[in-house]
């Protein structure tokens, strides 16, 4: 019985059962934060993350995932996840029993109210409205002790779900005046529902880490990850898979996101089987083309500028006798048009240039020209800056604006800054029109036992054969 005790308590070596399993154990939310099926497959920030790991230790990645904040934890508990890596904040509360990794991210909870009604300024005004957060969240842990330090009279639901994008769902139904949710995941999501607004910071930064089991030894384990975390912030990748995959919303205001989600229902309706045709034809993601007509002409197949570009994808008239197009306010032929332009754009880009930087690089040339793109990429090079990624490129469109850096190019003086704000433009409807299509086909949380069957089934008493 003594062995059998000692054999119980033994603690085994995580990172050593991991490679002799040749499978990490993931456990995640289905959000856009976190990670989600796109149009390739499984993608995210947290299943980058993971993904890059798993190939650092040699083995294959299995991400599960869950559809409350409470079944992370029960999963690590019984051992049924190597990782907990959902978008997670550091509190006192979890990691008394679960080992948590160094910080990889920050975020700050903010409270979320529909701009236009009443905005609450200070945790005092909370008192008095209906306030929603995800249960077993961090900030239900920040809101109990708020309740008990500061204001006693404050009170809220706690929903059992694992993505915010139900409290804001919530928020818009006006089933709640208020939410609560991390920075970070509501820059994502704002887009969704653009009458939703920053009412005010709950708190300071908070750390967001990933978290062990607690019956296991940990410890190499927890120094792979943490080493893993210090070589992607050394190396920029980890600022790379940032821009990425959260990157998009920079710069975005509000009006900006209400204007593009009132075109998404009042304009788009009438072109979208269209763009989605152009775009099967062409070979180009259709939300990709949806949005870089967006960008251009809100979708308005008349739309004309003061420089003499027109049409749906405004094309000046020597690019549209190049491409054909004999007619640029007709909606289809300016749509193939701009499809033919930006794929030959892509096309005369270095063949070492990989996605999605090569798609970004094109988007930037089909408004400031590819011979200022070179440039740009030159002067990338020139600073130290890695010319291949769009993440340093950027940076150095704008440069060719001031005479010190242009006059030595060879297409010399550029509106790069226009065409980086373009581009940044087009990443965030990209995003938006995406996700709206992953929203509509998430699948639903599992249903209470007691709904699975009518009333008139749950009263038949069932007997034991």
């Amino acid at each position: 019985m003594l062995l059998i005790g000692l054999g119980a308590c033994e603690k085994y070596d995580s990172l050593a059962e991991i490679q002799a399993r040749g499978e990490l154990v993931v456990v995640s939310r289905n959000s856009p934060t976190t990670y989600y099926l796109g149009k390739n497959g499984p993608t995210g920030f947290e299943y980058a993350l993971t993904e890059l790991l798993a190939k650092e230790l040699g083995v294959t990645l299995r991400l599960e995932t869950v559809f409350s904040l409470p079944d992370i934890f029960q999963q690590l508990e019984r051992n049924e996840a190597d990782i907990a890596a959902a978008g997670l904040t550091l509190t006192d509360q979890r990691v008394d029993t679960f080992p948590a990794t160094d910080a990889y991210y920050r975020m700050t909870p903010q409270v979320i109210y529909v701009a236009g009604q009443f905005r609450p300024r200070s945790i005092f005004d909370m008192q008095d409205m209906s306030l929603a957060v995800l249960k077993g969240s961090s900030h239900a842990e920040l809101l109990r002790e708020i309740q008990r330090i500061q204001a006693p009279n404050l009170a809220w639901i706690e929903v059992d779900e694992a993505d915010t994008l139900h409290l804001l769902d919530l928020l818009k139904q006006q089933e709640t005046d208020i939410v609560v949710v991390d920075s970070n995941e509501f820059a994502v999501q704002q887009s969704l529902f653009p009458r939703q607004s920053v009412a005010f910071d709950l708190g300071e930064e908070q750390d967001m880490v990933w978290y062990l089991p607690p019956d296991k030894d940990n410890e190499n384990l927890l120094g792979a990850i943490n080493n893993f975390f210090l070589q992607l912030q050394s190396d920029g990748t980890l600022e790379r898979l940032r821009d990425q995959h959260l990157g998009h919303t920079d710069g975005i205001t509000r009006m900006n996101a209400f204007t593009f989600d009132r075109a998404m229902s009042h304009k788009l309706p009438a072109y979208k089987a269209l763009i989605k045709q152009v775009a099967k034809d062409y070979q180009i993601d259709w939300h990709l083309l949806a949005a870089l007509a967006y960008q251009e002409s809100q979708w308005n197949p008349k739309a004309t500028s003061p420089t003499g570009v027109r049409g749906m994808m405004m094309l000046t008239l020597p690019t549209a006798r190049e491409l054909g197009v004999e007619n640029r306010l007709d909606a289809e032929q300016s749509l193939r048009g701009g499809a033919r332009y930006l794929k030959e754009l892509m096309r005369r880009l270095p063949k070492n240039i990989k996605q999605p930087d090569r798609t970004w690089m094109a988007l930037a040339a089909y408004n400031v020209g590819i011979g200022h793109l070179y440039d740009a990429r030159a002067l990338t090079e020139r600073q130290g800056g890695n010319p291949d990624l769009w993440q340093d490129v950027e940076k150095r469109l704008p440069l060719l604006q001031q005479s010190k850096y242009y006059k030595n190019t060879r297409f010399g003086y550029a509106r790069g800054q226009e065409a980086v704000t373009l581009v940044q433009n087009i990443r965030h409807y990209f995003s938006v029109l995406e996700w709206q299509d992953i929203t509509e086909k998430q699948p639903m949380p599992p249903l209470p036992s007691d709904d699975y069957f009518p009333e008139t089934v749950q009263d038949v008493e069932f007997l034991a054969l």
